[in-house]
This record gives C-alpha cells, structure tokens and sequence, in this order.
C-alpha cells in the first residue's frame, strides 16, 4: 500500500526548477526557426525531420559550452542513425514484423552507444521513436532530402546550445566530458542492459503487430521509457508518468484537431498546416522545462509536438491517430515496465548526475 501511494504521489509531486527555462528556451528556439523556415518555403511535411534534428538541444543541458557541443554531436549520431533507418524502411515499404526486428536491433545497439557515451537525456529512447515516427511517414521525396533537413536543424540546434560561448570564449584544448572507462563489471551490465532494451521493444512491437493497430512504432518508443530509470522506483514512475501524461497529452491533441469553439483551427480556416507548426513550437517549450523534473508533464506536452508533426507529414484521421496513439502507449508502457521488473541487473550508465550534469548551467 505505501508504495502505491508513493506512485501515487510521485505524479503530481514536481521538483524545484534549476535554470530549466533556459535550457527550454534553447530547445524552443532550436524546433521554432526550422519549422518557420519550412512553413515560409511551402514544406510542412519536412517539420517532422527538422524537430528531430532540433531535439538534439535536449541534450548536454547543463554542461559548458564545449563539452555540451560535444555532447550534441554524440546525440547527434543517434538521432540520425534512427531517422535514416527509419526514413529507408519507409521508401522500402518495410513494415509490420521487419520493422519490430529492425527497431529492436537498434534499441540494443542504440543502447550500448547511449552508455558508452553516457547521453542524457538516458537510453536511446529518442533515436528508437525517430526510426518509427519517420518508418510510419511516406516518403515522396528523394532519400537525402529528409537527412539534409534533419542535419540543418541539428547544426542550427548545435549552435543555439553553443551561442553562449561568445559571452565566455573560453576553450579547453583536450577537454572531455565525464564519462568512465569500461571495464568487465561495465561490459557486462551493458550487455543486460541492451538485451532488456531490444526485449521491451521487440516484445511491445509484436503486440502492437498482432493487436492490428496501425501505429506500432508508438508501443515500442514507449516501451523503452521505463528502462532509463536509474533504479526499479524510477522506472515504474516513468511508465506510469508515460501513460498518464500521454493521455492528458491527448486531451490537448482532441481540442485542436477535433471541430469546435476550442480548436484554433475553426478560427483560421485554411490555415491549418501554420497552426499545428505554431502549437507543436509553443508545447516544446513545456516539454523541455518539465523533462528533466516531472516526466509526465513533459509527456502532457510532448504528446501533441510527436502527434501534431505527424500529422502535418501525413494526415489522417483525429479520432484513429488519438485512440491507436492512447491505446499503443498502454500497451508498450506495461510492456517497458514487465522487463524492468522481470530483468534485473545491475545497470551500466546509473541516471545519477555527473559532475557534468550537476554543475550550474554557465549560461
């Protein structure tokens, strides 16, 4: 019962802030002058590569200057190792069973990258949904069109994080972020790691397979997010905050694609591709102020941001994207939880902070 309650309270209990704004206002500004770039040049189907791209500012928040820049490029390499896989999975027209092995393949090997190099945001939780998001998208375009948005929003996002530098301009030559040597124990609780990751996914994806929903991608993103808890608390709160948040994220999603007095899409008829650009800009700040201290908030936010880009690249119908979106997050939430639970062991990159993550952000 007390640990119930402790679940319970962990949903609406939100830490203290420590300079989160400025680490969302980087994130914002890195999402918005992409996505207003390509509304100007008449491609808001191409927003779903440049907010990938952007989401690289999530990363190295709190470090200096130069070593989140090369925290970035690490990052980097994830999300467009998951976006260029996924967008040839799309041109190939390879889904369904080849795409659950494809993407449980690269949660494994996402995974060991993600601890070598010790990413935080933890896991490659945004590198396994940027291969299903951009798998799930037709792709009408030649394949390196997509690579070249996602790469000039990653640069610009890089650059965002870097522009305090002109203030400082100090550069340590040699200098490189905190992270430790492997070693056998490493090795060893790496490889648990990546198996439990490939699992969960590859597990969440035959459920979505056989459940004949159509967004199956969606069950194994979120099954990979109880996995990069640091401990078996974090990881139940992070599937719960995953689900709940999802669902709230859900009810936004309704008011602006469902007609009536609330969505500002009855308001500027002919306009609809310019507002969902504006409100997937405006719900990536939240996101990114919450993410580091109350993951289901950031999910309330980040839930339109995934579903509304979507829906910018590939239309379909409100009602299917929302019950498939609610459905297949449950599904791969539960999932994600089972493994931690059944899959013990010691973990090779802990979530606690390095001397990185906890000195103050010298922007």
């Amino acid at each position: 019962m007390r640990s119930i309650m402790s679940h319970a309270r962990a949903l609406y209990k939100v830490p203290p802030a420590s300079n989160d704004h400025l680490a969302a206002v980087r994130v914002a500004l890195s999402v918005a002058v992409p996505t207003l770039v390509l509304l100007a040049a008449g491609h808001p189907e191409l927003t779903l590569y440049a907010v990938f791209g952007a989401l690289t500012g999530m990363y190295g928040r709190n470090e200096s200057h130069q070593l989140r820049l090369k925290h970035q490029a690490q990052a980097t390499a994830i999300l467009l190792a998951g976006v260029s896989i996924g967008t040839f999975l799309s041109i190939a027209n390879i889904h369904f069973w080849s795409l659950v092995a494809v993407e449980a393949v690269f949660a494994g090997a996402g995974s060991l990258f993600a601890d070598k190099v010790q990413l935080r945001p933890n896991g490659p939780f945004f590198g396994i949904l940027a291969l299903g998001t951009c798998s799930a998208v037709p792709v009408t375009i030649p394949f390196f069109e997509p690579l070249l948005v996602f790469a000039a929003s990653a640069a610009f996002s890089m650059l965002v994080g870097f522009a305090g530098w002109l203030r400082y301009r100090t550069w340590e030559r040699g200098a490189n972020r905190d992270v430790p040597a492997p070693d056998r124990q490493w090795r060893q609780a790496a490889g648990i790691h990546a198996a439990r990751y490939a699992l969960a996914v590859g597990a969440a994806g035959s459920a979505g397979v056989l459940s004949g929903l159509g967004h199956l991608h969606w069950a194994m993103a979120a099954a990979a997010v109880p996995l990069a808890g640091a401990d078996m608390p974090s990881r139940l709160h992070r599937g719960i905050h995953r689900i709940v948040g999802t669902f709230l994220g859900l009810a936004i999603v309704a008011v602006v694609l469902f007609p009536g007095p609330l969505s500002p899409l009855q308001y500027f008829p002919g306009h609809a591709q310019v507002i969902l650009a504006v409100v997937v800009i405006v719900c990536q700040f939240p996101t990114e102020l919450f993410m580091a201290r109350h993951y289901g908030w950031a999910m309330v936010f980040f839930t339109p941001v995934i579903l509304l880009m979507t829906q910018m690249a590939a239309p379909a119908n409100p009602a299917v994207l929302i019950v498939e979106r609610g459905a297949e997050t449950f599904i791969g939430a539960v999932i994600g939880i089972a493994v931690a639970v059944l899959v013990q062991g010691r973990r090779a990159a802990p979530a606690a902070a390095t001397p990185a993550d906890a000195a103050p952000d010298p922007k």
